[in-house]
């Protein structure tokens, strides 16, 4: 929408700031009617040069917005997903981290705002852009009960990829796997929802190897032995946090045997 390209929440014309929170509020209501969540990323919210805005201004004009969203949705019951992206479309996007999504939140509440139905939406290669260690900020989320789902994806870290799940970091993918188990994510019908663009592969197959990938994934983690690695992780040991996760990937006993052997005979 043109008239937005300076921002909605954050537009220096105040009509426009109305507008872009009218149309929000349309869409939670569209929510209530189908029993949805609403997932608010702000990616036109911010600024693309240095000068180019107040920032203490578009700050304001930001959680004013977001206040009167969440409290438009919580007379609605209706939940609020918020989900961060470091840049794209504009190049500084307000909302950029999680510590900066978390701040949002927290500042609502401050302002006395009911932040009950506010949590956050992990779009996994968003945070691998930057450089959030998907587990931690699993952990930490879950800790403070806001962590409201996913979208799970991969990809190199340099661009919004939107890659088939554990295509790419691996072993982060399955870190944050352990987490949820930790926490036991999905107890109360929490789910793993997925954010793809499959620009050369079949859309119908890049989803369902992303579906087997994550359940391969669980089954890794069926066969760690939790506690073991909670208790090394108490020590900080990473020798054998990795010789508790590689066995469950098949780096055994048997497996070490044989490499021991075949060094012995060199």
């Amino acid at each position: 929408m043109p008239e937005f390209a300076l921002g909605g929440f954050t537009n220096p014309k105040k009509e426009l700031r109305k507008k872009a929170v009218s149309i929000v509020k349309k869409a939670i209501d569209m929510c209530k009617d189908v029993k949805a969540k609403l997932i608010i990323w702000p990616g036109g919210e911010g600024y693309n040069y240095p000068f180019q805005a107040s920032y203490s201004d578009i700050w304001n004009y930001f959680i004013e917005s977001m206040q009167e969203v969440v409290e438009y949705a919580n007379s609605k019951n209706v939940v609020v997903l918020l989900e961060h992206k470091n840049s794209e479309p504009v190049m500084k996007i307000l909302m950029r981290n999680i510590g900066m999504t978390m701040f949002v939140i927290n500042k609502i509440k401050s302002l006395g705002t009911d932040t009950k139905n506010v949590k956050v939406n992990m779009d996994w290669q968003h945070l691998i852009m930057n450089g959030e260690h998907l587990a931690e900020y699993a952990a930490l989320l879950l800790k403070e009960n806001l962590l409201g789902h996913h979208h799970g994806n991969s990809g190199w870290g340099v661009f919004d990829d939107d890659n088939m799940v554990g295509c790419s970091n691996f072993i982060d993918t399955l870190a944050l796997c352990v987490e949820l188990r930790k926490y036991d994510y999905g107890k109360n019908g929490e789910r793993i929802g997925f954010d793809l663009f499959p620009y050369t592969e079949d859309h119908v197959e890049a989803v369902k190897r992303s579906v087997l990938h994550w359940e391969f994934i669980e089954s890794v983690v069926d066969k760690i032995d939790l506690q073991a690695l909670i208790e090394a992780q108490k020590n900080k040991d990473a020798v054998r946090c990795y010789e508790i996760v590689y066995e469950a990937l098949g780096l055994d006993k048997k497996f070490v045997d044989k490499v021991y052997k075949k060094y012995q005979e060199r």
